[in-house]
């Protein structure tokens, strides 16, 4: 019973996605894992995964969110626009410059949070309204595109098959290497913790986590093979992933982050120097969503005005649904993409059925009303406990 417990506690969202994916599935009628509709959740959801990893960061520095991003997004998806479209730029300059320009960026409202200490709230926000202000003059209102194919091709292509055949083998045998590599890596892991004498999850938890990732990884690998494979894409975000997912877990500032979301006057009593710590968090922000630009506008073929409203939403709902703290101090990166993945069946599920977007908007604040009252309702009873 104890070990029950543990389990469902320790893979709460990983099993509460399994259920609404299997739900959706079912009153979808089988459309939702339909090869071509799986490849597009990923297309449209890649924005989502890159922006909340960056927001996990700010989260954790002690709650703290960045209300800026979806203004980033459509002003630095302006400047791609007039450099790459307008005045015919080569992709590659014009990309770092728009990768440089958001980390000039992060490095502007990074200063006034952690220097200055004007609380991140008001300073993003502000940030929300001027860097919206300025692509609009960048624009001028309007719209441009179309974007180059060599551009495009970037983000929207796919890895080709090596093989041959009526589906994607080279799809199916990068799904089973990667399986591999887990339960290779789980297990090194678990030997090198044994041997610090670090305390030991339980060998049924550790195997129904690796093998849920391990089903999961391989049912995406073969929907993908039935389509065109695995979207470039995916290849990008992988690499976020596991980036941040070693930073944060694997170095000494990426374990600053913690330490200094969970109590930051003992942070800074230990020698961290806890506005550097925050000055980073807002200048990665910035630095990922520069880069969710370039993917979104790959994706629409254009730059709008309009791009990237409502995106510091998606990215905030996807950390605490994944289960940081709402505290700050307590997240991982694994579970915020677990987040935005769930976040993105919910809305893909839901307009497929041909849901009311009113309605979408009701629920997916619902559900993230439910996620942070989860993690505020297990703090008091661990408090009380």
């Amino acid at each position: 019973m104890i070990r029950a417990k543990e389990i469902l506690k320790k893979n709460t969202m990983l099993i509460a996605l399994l259920v609404i994916t299997i739900l959706f599935a079912i009153l979808t009628g089988g459309t939702l894992l339909v090869p071509r509709n799986v490849t597009n959740l990923i297309a449209q959801n890649g924005y989502v995964v890159v922006l909340a990893v960056g927001m996990l960061m700010c989260i954790l520095t002690g709650g703290n969110i960045d209300l800026s991003v979806g203004s980033i997004v459509a002003l630095v998806g302006a400047l791609a626009g007039t450099l790459i479209v307008n005045h015919g730029m080569n992709i590659w300059l014009a990309m770092i410059i728009c990768l440089a320009v958001g980390i000039l960026i992060g490095v502007w409202q990074g200063f006034w949070i952690a220097y200055i200490r004007i609380p991140a709230f008001i300073v993003t926000l502000a940030g929300m309204l001027l860097w919206r202000g300025v692509a609009l003059i960048i624009l001028g209102g309007l719209t441009i595109s179309p974007f180059p194919e060599n551009y495009l091709g970037l983000f929207n292509s796919y890895i080709p098959d090596f093989f041959g055949g009526e589906i994607n083998i080279t799809s199916l045998v990068i799904g089973f290497l990667i399986c591999v590599i887990y339960i290779i890596l789980q297990f090194v892991s678990r030997m090198n913790n044994s041997r610090k004498g670090y305390t030991l999850e339980s060998p049924i938890s550790l195997a129904i986590k690796t093998g849920l990732v391990c089903i999961a990884v391989l049912a995406l690998s073969y929907s993908l093979s039935k389509h065109e494979g695995i979207p470039a894409i995916l290849i990008l975000l992988a690499v976020v992933v596991l980036v941040y997912a070693y930073f944060t877990k694997k170095t000494v500032p990426g374990r600053y982050l913690y330490a200094v979301g969970g109590n930051e006057k003992a942070a800074k009593l230990s020698g961290i120097n806890t506005n550097k710590v925050l000055f980073f968090a807002y200048v990665n922000m910035a630095f990922l969503s520069a880069l969710a630009a370039l993917m979104c506008i790959a994706r629409f073929n254009s730059a709008a005005p309009t791009a990237g409203q409502n995106y510091e939403m998606d990215a905030i709902g996807s950390c605490y649904i994944g289960g940081a703290s709402a505290y700050g101090g307590v997240g991982t990166v694994a579970g915020v993409v677990i987040g935005a993945i769930f976040m993105g069946v919910l809305n893909n599920g839901m307009s497929i059925m041909g849901i009311d977007a009113n309605v979408q908007k009701a629920v997916k604040g619902l559900v993230l009303l439910a996620a942070v009252a989860f993690d505020v309702l297990s703090k008091k009873r661990g408090k009380t406990a």
